[in-house]
């Protein structure tokens, strides 16, 4: 079981064995959470509609996740809107783009959203994306809900009470990725890690479990995600010749897996990891059959079953990625829930009720089954295609799962079935 404090974090050394998230993020601003006591300006009713806006990656590093993404929202809404809707009206959304640090898209897609008067933004998928908005945001009285921020830095943030994700944090991806490489026999480690503090964050937990274990780093390589050529960095990794290399970063990964093939570093030599920012069925289709075969990789969330797959296919045909789909999906489904709860649209009633809703309750499973509890005068806890959610008064989940997938031969891993899951709770 595994035990991370608040205030500030700090993560004891629980039980990691045989059982053990995306987005860079950057130094949090002070102060402690206030999800438990909601305070947002301004407070006032919402209006009976209730409006989602999101803001996910359509453009930049972490675009290959927007179909998956957004086609989780859709799918949401198609089922919330035909069961009824929430307060007794379809719930409208509007789509615009994060693109990533390298721009203001983001920050022009909220002006857009909050002058739309949306109750809730669901997004953005990078950490360090989020925290260049959330400040916006929940100034605003709007709710910001995000499906894939991992970064350890929104626990203890500054939110108004008004930040809530699905996924949960690095530190735990950080250790069953660190557990894993020493559980396969690797007892010499080298770390390739995007320059920002999602791959810093990431590669320090790595760090501290795979030295925990018995296990050394020979070296670790932080780069910039930016470069256009990558071959100093590898030098530094072939030259201590490790058994694991562990590799974290988005899009730029394919140049530096090029790389590492290029130097004599292939996965059929060493044994290569990789994580949720850069595990992808869509970036690696180019390259050499064979090339992934056999490297593993961490992914937050339970695996987006087969049946639940097919009603994304139902909303995109053309999807090939399902990473986040279902803790985009779960978001949407947790603040219809949480407004029809509250009997109110608006970003702090919806805040205030996300905790009941998730946690406490009847167990039930989709809008509809738990939206007919509510209005039956019972309470409700949502099970969510994620996992169990369960937020906690930081809103973090407080149960996680993180699942571990293998490639095979086509430079793809089958996202409906994960080789082993290892889970923890998350203290609250």
């Amino acid at each position: 079981m595994i035990r991370i404090s608040r205030a500030p974090v700090v993560a004891t050394a629980a039980c990691l064995a045989l059982a053990a998230c995306s987005g860079g993020g950057t130094t949090a601003a002070p102060g402690a959470s206030e999800t438990a006591s909601v305070q947002s300006s301004p407070a006032a009713k919402g209006d009976g509609t209730l409006s989602i806006g999101t803001v996910l990656p359509q453009t930049g590093s972490l675009a290959y996740l927007g179909p998956p993404m957004f086609t989780g929202v859709d799918l949401a809404l198609k089922e919330i809107n035909e069961a009824g809707g929430v307060l007794g009206k379809p719930v409208t959304k509007s789509d615009t783009d994060s693109g990533d640090t390298t721009t203001n898209i983001a920050s022009q897609s909220v002006d857009k959203l909050l002058a739309q008067k949306v109750d809730a933004i669901v997004g953005a998928a990078s950490s360090s994306v989020s925290e260049s908005i959330i400040d916006k945001i929940t100034r605003a009285g709007v709710l910001q809900f995000s499906p894939a921020n991992t970064s350890d830095a929104f626990t203890t943030i500054n939110d108004q009470g008004l930040y809530f994700r699905t996924a949960p944090p690095d530190k735990l991806q950080g250790r069953v990725l660190g557990d894993l490489v020493v559980a396969d026999g690797n007892d010499t480690v080298g770390i390739l890690a995007m320059q920002d503090s999602y791959g810093s964050g990431l590669a320090n937990q790595v760090i501290e479990t795979v030295e925990a274990a018995g296990g050394t780093i020979v070296e670790r390589v932080d780069y910039d995600p930016k470069a256009a050529d990558f071959s100093a960095d590898v030098a530094k990794i072939k030259a201590k010749n490790p058994k694991g290399i562990v590799l974290i970063g988005f899009e730029e990964t394919v140049k530096v897996v090029q790389e590492l093939v290029k130097q004599g570093m292939s996965a059929s030599k060493h044994k290569w990891y990789m994580v949720d920012g850069n595990m992808s069925n869509t970036n690696f289709v180019r390259a050499p059959e064979g090339t992934l075969d056999g490297v593993k990789g961490t992914l937050p969330g339970a695996a987006a079953p087969e049946a639940f797959q097919k009603r994304l296919l139902g909303v995109n045909a053309e999807l090939a990625e399902f990473t986040y789909a279902s803790e985009s999906y779960d978001a949407v489904v947790l603040i219809a829930l949480a407004a029809e709860a509250a009997g109110d649209d608006s970003g702090a009633a919806i805040a205030a009720k996300l905790m009941d809703v998730s946690k406490t309750g009847e167990k039930c499973a989709g809008f509809k089954e738990c939206v007919d509890l509510l209005k039956a005068g019972k309470d409700v806890d949502y099970e969510g295609v994620s996992g169990p959610v369960d937020f906690n008064e930081v809103g973090d989940p407080s149960v996680a799962t993180i699942g571990v997938y293998q490639y095979g031969a086509n430079n793809k891993f089958n996202a409906a079935k994960a080789i082993e899951y290892r889970k923890g709770n998350i203290a609250g």
